[in-house]
């Protein structure tokens, strides 16, 4: 008796196991390929629905995602506005596209600027736009049929009336007959707006698009690389780039506006530097006040729709009202600072300097992992400050886990002893800290250095942070000592000619230093604007397209931008190490 209702038990459970995934499966949902770099946060932004919409369909997502797996994003949410996109299958072509969804390449090639013949390819997601923001529905015709003066047979509405079955969906049925959701609801209006179909209605069946149109097809069909050739931009030439910095100059707290003025500093020596050259810029400067000031009176200025790049803001609650207005434009939005913003994940005209967390972290822990190819790593656990490097130290331990690499913790106060204990002979020892503040660093340093000069045949080293610049004069010589390294996406070796000459430079335009801080305000705004005015000036529109030419040696900070995706915007992905050799060498590894 046990034995039959155990395996009653088991067939309801294995049943209701079955119902919850047919039906998770007939949920309306595309395809994300998880990319290195990317998080929840960063998916959930990319389409703009919530990250709790994207665990209910992904259980599990919210505790850890891989790259290279997929993960099921749901087409619509009670949250969020309808928005087309589409996972390319295999044989898919971009003019299979234009049939199927009724808009033109030009408009999809609008709609994803970063989309091209050579990476249209299976797995990738690409926005489609509506027919209202695509401005026309495509007619792909090379000659409009003449009507026949007799008419032809009548080619039917339906193929088939179709009865639903319990549990169907609109998604499930027109994956069922090879056509779209947008078609299935073109022929059954009352669908509109519907998630759930009532049980024994009968649907209209529509014939595909494609055998419907095809006596309206071109005679041969065109390829992806000639409708991209076909849709892409003329190429134009910059005479005098426009440029604006919108930064709050005057009305905020005195640090913070003394660091703008240094940037703005560091901004016009760099556009004296290019018309030496012979680029010539127009440059506009606006206030943009405190965060609850509105920019309206600066973005209805008439000059503000013909500038070709702008450089800010500072405060969050200006990047969206910027953003928009430089998408609506196409004018180029570089944001020099914050790097918590989700603007970039779906605006094309975003430049973010400051590199999105997630991404950051990715850069890391790969070149960490190339660095040191055979590592033991041992965390010193501090007692103070560990709050901001918590999210780094939990996807370094789980990069760590998946390679296998041994690793160990012990406390701040550890004894020379106990740091022995914890090295191996066969591998390299990195000591890595879980906070960055100098106040860890004073406890951990004298103990360390002690190790490092007990066992010599230990191959030893300590890795850190970028706050780690501002705290090497305090520790120059046991950083050393100890073959220190620590990430950076911006670092200058004050004793290289062209921090010297650019630091001389300074002090002769406005007879001060740059504050001590870093990044120095004053080489990240010489950078920006050297980077992206040479760049317009050599490539002009193009600019995009040969982003990953520009050879430039940047003073203080590293540039290599990736589109998030193909209807967003860039990020930059630049990381440096910078190694203190025992030899008494300041290195900069520069991976790319």
């Amino acid at each position: 008796m046990r034995t039959i209702n155990r395996i009653f038990c088991f067939l309801l459970l294995a049943g209701a196991c079955s119902l919850g995934v047919i039906a998770q499966e007939n949920q309306s949902y595309f395809l994300h390929t998880i990319e290195k770099g990317q998080s929840l946060y960063s998916i959930s932004s990319m389409y703009g629905i919530a990250q709790t919409d994207i665990v209910k369909l992904n259980p599990g997502s919210d505790e850890k995602i891989l790259v290279g797996r997929t993960l099921r994003i749901p087409r619509t949410t009670a949250n969020t506005p309808t928005e087309t996109f589409h996972t390319i299958e295999q044989g898919e072509t971009l003019y299979r596209l234009t049939v199927k969804y009724g808009v033109s390449a030009q408009s999809i090639c609008d709609a994803n600027p970063g989309l091209s013949a050579e990476n249209f390819r299976i797995g990738q997601v690409i926005r489609i736009p509506s027919a209202d923001e695509a401005g026309v529905v495509i007619k792909e015709t090379i000659t409009q049929p003449v009507t026949p003066i007799i008419q032809g047979p009548v080619q039917p509405r339906c193929r088939d009336m179709r009865k639903v079955k319990r549990k169907e969906t609109v998604y499930s049925i027109s994956r069922e007959y090879g056509i779209s959701e947008a078609e299935l609801i073109a022929a059954n209006p009352e669908l509109e707006g519907k998630n759930k179909i009532k049980k024994g209605t009968f649907l209209c069946i529509p014939y595909p698009v494609a055998q419907v149109e095809t006596n309206t097809q071109p005679q041969v069909v065109p390829s992806n690389s000639e409708l991209f050739d076909e849709n892409q931009k003329n190429h134009e030439r910059f005479s005098t780039i426009k440029a604006a910095i919108i930064l709050p100059f005057l009305d905020g707290p005195k640090s913070e506006t003394a660091r703008m003025v240094e940037y703005y500093e560091g901004f016009l020596m760099a556009v004296d530097s290019l018309k030496r050259t012979g680029t010539s810029v127009d440059l506009y400067t606006y206030n943009s006040g405190s965060g609850n000031t509105s920019l309206n009176t600066i973005l209805f200025k008439s000059e503000m729709k013909d500038m070709d790049i702008i450089f800010g803001p500072l405060q969050q609650e200006h990047i969206k009202p910027l953003a928009d207005f430089a998408q609506e434009n196409d004018i180029r939005l570089v944001i020099p600072f914050t790097s918590k913003d989700n603007t970039v994940f779906r605006n094309p005209a975003v430049y973010q300097i400051n590199t999105p967390q997630s991404y950051l972290y990715s850069e890391v822990y790969d070149h960490f992992l190339r660095q040191f190819p055979n590592p033991n790593v041992i965390f010193i656990e501090a007692s103070t400050g560990t709050a901001d490097k918590e999210d780094f130290i939990k996807g370094l331990k789980d990069e760590l886990r998946n390679r296998s690499v041994p690793m160990s913790s012990l406390k701040e106060n550890a004894t020379v002893e106990a740091l022995k204990s914890a090295l191996r002979s066969d591998r390299e020892n990195i000591f890595i800290p879980t906070s960055g503040e100098n106040t860890t660093l004073i406890k951990i340093l004298p103990q360390l250095t002690l190790l490092v000069r007990d066992n010599s045949e230990n191959n030893i080293h300590l890795f850190g942070y970028p706050e780690w610049q501002t705290y090497t004069k305090d520790h120059l010589t046991a950083f050393f000592e100890l073959d220190t390294y620590f990430y950076s996406s911006f670092y200058t070796n004050n004793l290289l000619p062209t921090a010297i000459n650019f630091t001389k430079s300074y002090r002769k335009w406005y007879g001060k230093d740059m504050d001590e801080r870093y990044p120095k305000f004053g080489m990240l705004g010489f950078d920006t604007a050297y980077f992206f005015l040479n760049g317009l000036s050599r490539y002009g529109s193009d600019f995009e397209k040969n982003i990953q030419l520009m050879d430039l040696v940047p003073i203080q900070t590293g540039f290599n931008f990736e589109r998030v995706n193909n209807w967003g915007g860039f990020i930059n992905k630049k990381v440096f190490f910078v190694h203190f050799t025992r030899n008494y060498e300041l290195v900069k590894l520069d991976y790319d």
